[in-house]
């Protein structure tokens, strides 16, 4: 569901200075930047698709700092214009950050807060998002990144509400998105913002892309734990809490373990993951339900006493809210994209065993860190289509990040 920012009136007030021109899209490219999401925006803005329907954008490649440009597999690119081109552009795109380590260069940074304050729409694609935040034009807004780097970008940069959950947020004059599908999708939502469905629509269909996609990117987080908290005193208590997900518990039991007040415990377990502990808890058991799902044929109300829910409707309303479906159509429609061979109960291949010990018919799953199960989801699209976002504009009110700390990779 879409949700109005309060950002939103204010940012939709905002005109563009005299000088810009609402047509005119700056992409700003970085050395070290991946080549696949930096030409996301080339290929949509960029290339005259009028015959097929599409208004056409002019658009402007600008270099954020000197050159020549370095991207994947060492390839080396020549911007044909600097940072004063982005004086021109309507809308100015970041679509990625080569480190979300180190910070951008200054230069680029003025040159994006002058083009806000002249009413420029900025947008972030995955790690761009950083760039914003670096800018400090994400302060106070919600924002999302890839699932990966949304709790370093929660912990970085403590004023920004950031969802991982989300494909992409649109908060009016500044747009980001996750990895780079969703990419896609925020460069589609702005062409379907500026021109209509019609446009959008035959854009994607040039693209072979669906025109939405529903869900976000709940269905692709890695949970396991990140492996800089294996030489924490928390790790043993998150070690017992993983172990023991088919148990009724809470989180002042975890708090207890660890010989912490709830509130000390809430801190201590948030500085280290990113994430609320009670949200935490709540993200592994559903997706612990999720496997038990797919990998066996306990019903409903079996899956919900073996993922620690009180009741079958404690776990129904959860699994809805993070993955957009109820247990059952989850399961069918997961079912009905396997091979029959592969299903429980068929062939004779194994059924895995959650929530307690393998046994001799189950498989043993495979381990993160600290030698705990791989907690990483599987899940399938519900829509013929693929998925229409959890998109759009959200209050930051009912933003809050839900993942374990940052992991290195992409």
């Amino acid at each position: 569901m879409s949700h109005d920012s309060t950002a939103a009136p204010e940012a939709a007030a905002r005109k563009l200075s005299g000088r810009r021109r609402k047509e005119i899209v700056a992409v700003l490219l970085f050395s070290g930047g991946p080549i696949f999401e930096s030409s996301i925006p080339l290929s949509v803005f960029g290339i005259d698709r009028q015959d097929a329907g599409v208004p056409r954008y002019r658009l402007l490649v600008c270099a954020g700092e000197e050159g020549p440009l370095r991207t994947t597999g060492g390839l080396e690119l020549t911007a044909p214009h600097g940072l004063e081109a982005i004086s021109r552009a309507g809308t100015v795109v970041v679509p990625a950050w080569r480190s979300i380590t180190s910070p951008p260069p200054e230069e680029a940074l003025d040159a994006l807060r002058r083009a806000h304050e002249e009413g420029a729409r900025i947008v972030g694609l995955c790690t761009g998002a950083f760039v914003l935040a670096a800018a400090g034009l994400l302060d106070g807004r919600p924002a999302t990144t890839h699932w990966m780097y949304a709790p370093t970008l929660a912990k970085r940069y403590p004023s920004v509400h950031v969802d991982p959950r989300e494909l992409f947020v649109d908060d009016g004059d500044v747009l980001t998105s996750a990895g780079t599908a969703a990419g896609i999708d925020l460069c589609l939502h702005i062409v379907r913002t500026d021109h209509g469905n019609e446009a959008a629509g035959a854009l994607a269909r040039r693209l072979v892309v669906p025109p939405r996609r529903s869900g976000g990117q709940e269905r692709y987080l890695d949970r396991s734990l990140p492996e800089e908290i294996g030489a924490d005193p928390l790790a043993e208590v998150v070690a017992w809490a993983l172990e023991h997900l088919h148990e009724q518990f809470d989180v002042e039991t975890l708090a207890a373990r660890a010989y912490m007040s709830r509130r000390t415990f809430d801190r201590r377990f948030r500085s280290l993951t990113g994430s609320a502990p009670l949200q935490w808890l709540i993200t592994q058991r559903v997706l612990q339900a999720q496997r038990l799902l797919e990998t066996s044929d306990y019903s409903v109300d079996e899956v919900a006493g073996r993922c620690g829910f009180r009741s079958p409707v404690a776990l129904r309303g959860h699994f809805r809210r993070q993955l957009g479906s109820s247990p059952a159509a989850y399961r069918a429609a997961y079912r009905a994209r396997r091979p029959q061979s592969e299903r429980p109960g068929d062939g004779d291949g194994p059924v895995a065993g959650i929530g307690g010990s393998a046994g001799s018919a189950g498989t043993a799953p495979s381990t993160g860190p600290l030698g705990m199960p791989s907690q990483t989801a599987h899940t399938p699209s519900l829509h013929p289509e693929g998925p229409l976002p959890h998109q759009t504009r959200r209050t930051p009110a009912a933003l809050s990040a839900s993942l374990p700390g940052p992991r290195t990779g992409s």
